[in-house]
Parts: structure tokens; sequence; C-alpha cells
């Protein structure tokens, strides 16, 4: 199956983008006109709202759908278009709804814009894109050491959160607060959160692998 020219592929496509901007629309939302926040500027705001991995891998799923779909045949496209590429935000987008689900859910409590906001980014965009991905996602063409090249935007991510909360005083997730834990436990938590991007990534490609040669044997 080519997923370029799939119409089912492409329907996926647009609902999986839909829904990611639909997220981070409320979800921006919420942050401008959140009580608490009403102290800072709007563009502070604005700059808190893309202090979140949610947040930035939500934007990712919605804009490198949306280039894959208006722009595929421009480079931009085409390399969104890429199943590597394509299997690594598989990757990062998991993260979130399982990091959240098992670590953060229950920590804060939602309502109105916040709880829908809060459901589309971390639990209904990590599972349609996850289905978008081993279903209708091309098949066959990842190797064992692709995991490690895409830890690239987790290991940039996590500096730009620390030497932020450094000025700031503020850390968007309690395990990387080194306030309240210390360098060396957020080191620690960071390595682990390392070594579980890599197991998830290999799983991918491993899941890869298998689809790949069922489907060899459908044919």
């Amino acid at each position: 199956m080519d997923d370029r020219n799939s119409t089912a592929s492409r329907a996926a496509m647009v609902l999986v983008a839909l829904t990611a901007w639909l997220g981070l629309g409320i979800q921006f939302y919420v942050t401008q006109t959140h009580p608490n926040l009403q102290e800072i500027s709007a563009f502070q705001r604005g700059v808190r709202f893309f202090e979140f991995f949610t947040i930035l891998t939500n934007l990712i799923v919605a804009l490198s759908l949306t280039s894959a779909l208006l722009a595929r045949s421009t480079s931009i496209g085409r390399f969104c278009s890429r199943p590597s590429v394509q299997t690594a935000i598989a990757v990062y987008i998991s993260l979130v709804g399982i990091v959240y689900n098992i670590v953060l859910q229950g920590l804060h409590e939602f309502t109105g814009a916040a709880l829908v906001a809060d459901f589309l980014t971390h639990d209904l965009v990590p599972l349609l894109y996850t289905i978008y991905w081993l279903i209708l996602i091309r098949k066959g063409e990842l190797n064992w050491k692709m995991p490690f090249a895409w830890t690239i935007y987790p290991l940039v991510y996590l500096p730009y959160v620390l030497i932020r909360g450094s000025s700031t005083g503020r850390y968007p997730y309690p395990f990387l607060d080194v306030g309240e834990l210390g360098y060396g436990v957020v080191l620690i938590n960071a390595v682990v959160l390392t070594i579980v991007f890599l197991v998830l990534g290999e799983f991918f490609v491993g899941a890869d692998k298998i689809i790949s040669r069922l489907r060899q044997v459908e044919r």
C-alpha cells in the first residue's frame, strides 16, 4: 500500500491533522484566558504555551501531516511523507500518551475547554496517529539504528526546558523540576525517559518489520 496515493490514508491524515490543530487551538485559548496567567502579557502566555513537550509534539503532528497533504511535491512535503519521519513522530506522540497516562494523569483537575484540550492532545491524537501509522504507513523501510537519531528532538527539548526553568523557576513537568528534585534526580529521570524512548522506538521498528513480512506473505 502506498500511503501517499491512498484515499484512506489521505482521509486519515486529514482527520488526525484536524484533531491536532483543534486540540492546539483550544489549549492556546485556555492558556491565553486562564485567570492565573492574567498577570503576565499575552506574549509571555504564548511562550509558556510552547514550553510543553505535549504541545510541541502535537504541533509536529499537525505540521507534518498538513505539509504532506498540502505540499506533497515540495521538499518539506516529501520529507514529512517518509516512513522513517512518520515513525519517529509516531514514537514521539505515543510517548506523550504513555507518559501522561502513567505518570501525569490526575495531577491536575480540568474542566470545560481545558478538559477537551487535555483529552485531544494527550489521548486522542496519540491514539489516532498510532492507528494511522499501524494501518496506513508504508512498511519495510526502517532499520534498528534509526531510533538513536530520533532521540535528537527529546534531547534538544531537555536543555531547553532546564535553561528556561533556571531563569523562571518554573518547569513544565514534575519529573524535570530541578527546584524540587535537584539536578541529580532530574538527570536520572532524563536518562530513564531516554531509555524508554529508545525501547519504544525499537518496538516500532520491530513492528514495522513484522507487518512488512506479513504483507509480503499475503501477496
